[in-house]
């Protein structure tokens, strides 16, 4: 019985201190790049954008046009990325957002890669 407790508390407290480090990102993010530009801050807004609240994208899929600017807000109370081969937000903190411009067409498959269930697509025409 007390090795089950102790197991116990011990799963507890590693389920706290995963939770934490996932909250508590201090690391700030700018991509400079000039062609298919990715900015992070905290004013940036767009007519195109996905909400990343409860631990998922909103929409799931977005479809825009080439040339189009797509901005991720951050509303969830931790810090998630937006990561897929051909752009990368780095750490977006809660109330942060990431701005990238899809200048070719095709279908742009990301995630987060702290929570990597958590995933969306872009479809540019």
């Amino acid at each position: 019985m007390k090795k089950t407790l102790i197991i116990a508390i011990l799963l507890a407290a590693v389920v706290v201190t995963i939770g934490a480090a996932c909250g508590n990102s201090s690391k700030s993010t700018t991509n400079t790049n000039t062609t298919n530009t990715g900015t992070s801050n905290s004013n940036a807004t767009t007519g195109n954008s996905v909400t990343i609240s409860n631990f998922a994208f909103s929409p799931a899929t977005l479809t825009v046009t080439a040339g189009t600017a797509v901005t991720w807000v951050n509303n969830d109370s931790v810090t998630h990325t937006v990561t897929a081969s051909a752009f990368n937000s780095g750490d977006l903190a809660p109330g942060q957002t990431y701005t990238f411009t899809f200048s070719t067409p095709g279908t742009y498959a990301y995630s987060c890669s702290i929570h990597p269930t958590m995933t969306g697509t872009i479809i540019v025409q």
